[in-house]
């Protein structure tokens, strides 16, 4: 006698997946290798998603940590999280073609940055030391114009020379509450501190966290499909623990997947983060389907329209 499969409804949380900025990046590199041939050379992964660089390999790309791995007869392309000024520096310097696939929103983190250091203003980035991300923010500006703070706790003792002019910026991929606290014990704290007219963590950031809250409460467990070295998944994680899913945890895809750890959960909720392809989703709600009598109810909290224009050299 076949056993019959128990019943399982996955919330599916929407908006989820590719932002307008890991979009163009990803199609940066399509077009580059159009236009100029194989291979095209990538500094650091385009975005953070394992299945997204190598489907890129296959194509032609090819990942590389420094410029000094790129030869001087090929393009390259840098990646959505921005880099630091010295790297265009250094391949204007070598006459290397290169395509700039820093998202939108993380430029205008930099122009802000840079308009702050310009008006005389120390600039206290609020983000994840290492992060690609701040790296990149942090070498706009010359050395001991930015200080990066982690959490409210190094915000409530940061030591400024000049506390009157001060001004903060955020990575864009961060928590939302948690950022709320950082930048409120640094207003307590310095109160002429400047910030952005509106918050630099992006609207993708801001609704697929938004999109977690909403169902997080109505799940047994949670699965944020994305990669550990991507800010964005990990913060959904975190945001389904603190918003009433204590079993919340990041599966890269559904290969990946504890079926033991999910026990006897009856309502799964899942979400992808802002560099993971709808194919993965697929997958992961094709491998519950094999397991489980599977019932998808999609909760949508918010529309998403926003597109990014591809660079002038790779639409003409």
């Amino acid at each position: 006698m076949i056993a019959q499969k128990k019943p399982l409804t996955i919330l599916l949380a929407s908006p989820r997946g590719f932002c307008a900025g890991v979009d163009r990046a990803i199609q940066i590199v399509e077009r580059a290798l159009e236009r100029y041939g194989r291979p095209v050379y990538v500094r650091h992964e385009i975005v953070h998603n394992r299945f997204v660089v190598e489907n890129l390999e296959a194509q032609g790309a090819i990942f590389v940590d420094e410029l000094d791995e790129v030869p001087d007869d090929r393009p390259v392309v840098f990646s959505a999280h921005g880099v630091p000024k010295s790297v265009p520096a250094e391949a204007t310097r070598r006459n290397l073609l290169y395509v700039d696939a820093t998202c939108p929103l993380v430029s205008k983190v930099h122009r802000e940055a840079e308009r702050h250091a310009q008006s005389g203003r120390t600039v206290i980035l609020i983000g994840h030391a290492g992060h690609p991300e701040v790296i990149g923010t942090m070498g706009q500006l010359p050395p001991g114009k930015v200080v990066l703070v982690e959490d409210a706790a190094q915000a409530e003792t940061l030591a400024v020379a000049d506390p009157d002019n001060l001004a903060y910026a955020t990575q864009t991929t961060l928590s939302v509450d948690d950022t709320t606290g950082i930048v409120a014990a640094l207003r307590r704290r310095f109160p002429s501190i400047q910030g952005p007219k509106m918050e630099d963590i992006c609207y993708a950031t801001t609704n697929r966290q938004a999109a977690v809250k909403a169902i997080a409460e109505r799940c047994d467990a949670m699965v944020v499909i994305g990669a550990p070295n991507s800010s964005n998944s990990m913060r959904l994680v975190e945001v389904a623990a603190n918003y009433g899913c204590a079993k919340s945890r990041l599966v890269q895809r559904a290969v990946d997947m504890d079926w033991e750890w999910l026990g006897d959960a009856r309502r799964l909720g899942i979400t992808a983060g802002a560099s993971a392809p709808e194919l993965l989703v697929d997958e992961l709600i094709e491998a519950c389907r094999t397991r489980y009598e599977v019932t998808v109810e999609e909760v949508r909290t918010t529309e998403e329209s926003v597109v990014f224009k591809l660079p002038r050299a790779l639409v003409a």
